[in-house]
C-alpha cells in the first residue's frame, strides 16, 4: 500500500521555500508524508538545498515524515514523475532552476497535464487566516476540481465561493490579461461588473470576471481551477490567466473523469 504525500519541487530559490513551507502545511493537514524533490543536473551539488529544506520543514512541523532526494532531470520531467502518485504536488510560481517562472509559460502547462493529481502553484502574498476557497468554474463537467474544492473547504473550515471563468476574449490571453492589468480597458461599470455570470449566463457577462481577476482571488486562501477533460482549450485559457493575475494560491485540477485515467508512465518529450 503506498504510503500518502505531498511532493514540492525545491532549488534553494525564495519562490521554492514559500513553496516547501506551503507543502509542510498541507502534508501536515492531511495526514500525509512530505517529499522534497530536487531537479539537477548533478545529484553532487544537491546536498546544501536538500538538506536546508528538510530542517526547515522538520522544524517547523515537527512529526512531519520528510524524505528529500535529489533527481538527475529536468523540473518538469522529475515532478511529474515523482508526483504521479501523490495527494498533491507543489511548485513556487518562480524558481526551479532553469525554467524560471516555470508555471508562467509552456513548461508549467505541460506538468500539470501529466499530473494524475492536483498541482498546487504557490503565489501571492501570504492570504488572510480563514481565507475562502474559490472554486473559479461551475461547469457540470469539472467534477474533479468540484469534489477538491469542496474537500479543502471543508478540510480547512473555511467558506466555498464559486465564480464562473471568465470566456475566452478576442486576442485570447492577452486580452484578457490587459484587461485585468491596472489601467487596462474596462469592461463595465460599478460592483455589478465585477461579480462574473451565473454557470450558463451569457458570455458577455461572464467575460467581465477576466477584468476583476486579481480582486477575486485577493481575500481567498486557493483557488481552484479545472484542467483538460473535455474543454481542454478553454480551461487552458483559465489556467494561464490566473497563473498570471492570481494573488492566492492556485491549484490545478486535472479532470481524470473526463478524459480517463492513464495508468501508464507520463510520456516526455
Amino acid at each position: 500500500m503506498t504510503s500518502r504525500q505531498v511532493v514540492v519541487g525545491v532549488d534553494g530559490s525564495p519562490g521554492s521555500v514559500r513553496a516547501l513551507d506551503r507543502a509542510a502545511q498541507e502534508a501536515e493537514l492531511r495526514g500525509a508524508a512530505l517529499d522534497i524533490v530536487y531537479a539537477v543536473p548533478d545529484a553532487d551539488v544537491a546536498g546544501p538545498v536538500l538538506v536546508s529544506s528538510s530542517r526547515r520543514a522538520r522544524s517547523r512541523h515537527p512529526g512531519l515524515r520528510v524524505t528529500a532526494r535529489a533527481v538527475v532531470d529536468g523540473p518538469v520531467r522529475a515532478l511529474a514523475r515523482h508526483g504521479r502518485n501523490a495527494e498533491l504536488t507543489v511548485v513556487g510560481s518562480r524558481g526551479l532552476g532553469r525554467c524560471g517562472g516555470l508555471l508562467l509559460g509552456s513548461v508549467g502547462r505541460r506538468l500539470s497535464g501529466r499530473l494524475r493529481g492536483p498541482l498546487l502553484v504557490v503565489r501571492g502574498d501570504r492570504p488572510p487566516d480563514g481565507g475562502a476557497v474559490l472554486l473559479w468554474s461551475a461547469e457540470e463537467s469539472a467534477a474533479d476540481a468540484a469534489a477538491f474544492a469542496f474537500a479543502e473547504a471543508e478540510r480547512r473550515g473555511v467558506a466555498l465561493r464559486v465564480r464562473a471563468a471568465p470566456a475566452r476574449p478576442p486576442g485570447g490571453e492577452r486580452a484578457l490579461a490587459a484587461r485585468a492589468e491596472p489601467g487596462g480597458p474596462r469592461t463595465g461599470r460599478g460592483p455589478a461588473a465585477r461579480d462574473a455570470a451565473a454557470p450558463g449566463g451569457h458570455p458577455a457577462a461572464t467575460a467581465r470576471a477576466g477584468s476583476a481577476l486579481p480582486a477575486a482571488t485577493g481575500g481567498a486562501g486557493l483557488v481552484v481551477v479545472a484542467a483538460g477533460g473535455d474543454r481542454p482549450a478553454r480551461r487552458a485559457a483559465a489556467v494561464r490567466a490566473l497563473l498570471r493575475l492570481s494573488r492566492c494560491p492556485v491549484a490545478i485540477v486535472p479532470e481524470t473523469r473526463a478524459r480517463g485515467i492513464r495508468d501508464e508512465a507520463p510520456q516526455m518529450p
